[in-house]
């Protein structure tokens, strides 16, 4: 859309990554008038990496070369993997585009392990009601489980590299804590509102630093919020990027090129 508010959280001043959380895009919130022309994300290609991308408020829907499609609504979540390499799109439904609406998106890119990144390409797109859902006793906490577990209830998707990954959602008051194992990589987002992290505040758009000593993450809500909370093993693995493209060596990057061109990544048809 013309004139999308967009804030890059990944990568930000000193920090170039949350290995193997690469980059993270916070869009919107904004409201956009009937009559609009949808999201910009027209065909582009991937490879070496996956995409997940939280729908918070309005819709996308998600075309790609190796058959994936389907609208995605408020609270939901699509994932994709690029591995070997695919076209897709993100835009908005006809419906959002001639009525218009609230809109807010987050997309997260999660590297792959050298070993998996020419991986099958694949989606998978989930509806908020269809992803396993995690309450806390009190009921001032709630979420999506989007990827290996909280709480003992596993998540949507089975992941290639022990990716821990859920969207929460706060009442004032609302308290939520989690032990991270030693050397796992934090990933902590505020999409919304005020929270404290292990005493310290932090509020919307913030991205929370950790150390890797095996922490213990309490978050207590100040005003209602909504967070992203994920942690992963880092790969610890050479990383070289160019454009949509996320690979080990310059040489494969290259090559990410070439196969695209010679139409290897599959063919866009509209």
């Amino acid at each position: 859309m013309e004139g999308l508010l967009t804030w890059r959280a990944i990568p930000v001043g000193d920090i170039s990554a949350v290995d193997p959380f690469i980059f993270l895009n916070h869009h919107g919130p904004q409201v956009f008038p009937p009559d609009n022309n949808g999201l910009p994300f027209g065909p582009h290609p991937h490879r070496g990496f996956e995409t997940v991308t939280f729908i918070i408020d309005g819709d996308v829907m998600h075309t790609d070369s190796s058959g994936g499609k389907s609208i995605i609504t408020s609270g939901g979540v699509q994932w994709m993997t690029a591995g070997s390499g695919l076209i897709h799109a993100e835009v908005s439904s006809e419906d959002f585009m001639k009525n218009g609406g609230k809109e807010e998106v987050l997309q997260l890119w999660v590297n792959l392990p050298a070993k998996h990144k020419m991986a099958p390409p694949a989606y998978y797109g989930f509806q908020k009601h269809e992803m396993p859902s995690y309450i806390s006793p009190d009921g001032k906490v709630s979420g999506s489980i989007i990827s290996g577990s909280l709480g003992g209830i596993r998540g949507a998707v089975q992941t290639f590299h022990d990716v821990n990954l859920s969207l929460l959602s706060f009442n004032e008051n609302g308290e939520f804590s989690a032990a991270v194992p030693p050397a796992m990589n934090i990933l902590l987002y505020i999409v919304s509102g005020r929270v404290a992290v292990n005493g310290a505040e932090a509020v919307t758009r913030n991205l929370v630093s950790f150390g890797n000593e095996g922490d213990e993450v309490k978050i207590t809500a100040l005003e209602k919020s909504e967070v992203i909370f994920g942690f992963a093993p880092p790969l610890n693995e050479p990383v070289v990027s160019y454009g949509p493209f996320v690979m080990n060596t310059e040489d494969e990057i290259r090559e990410a090129m070439r196969d695209y061109q010679s139409g290897k990544m599959g063919v866009w048809e509209e």
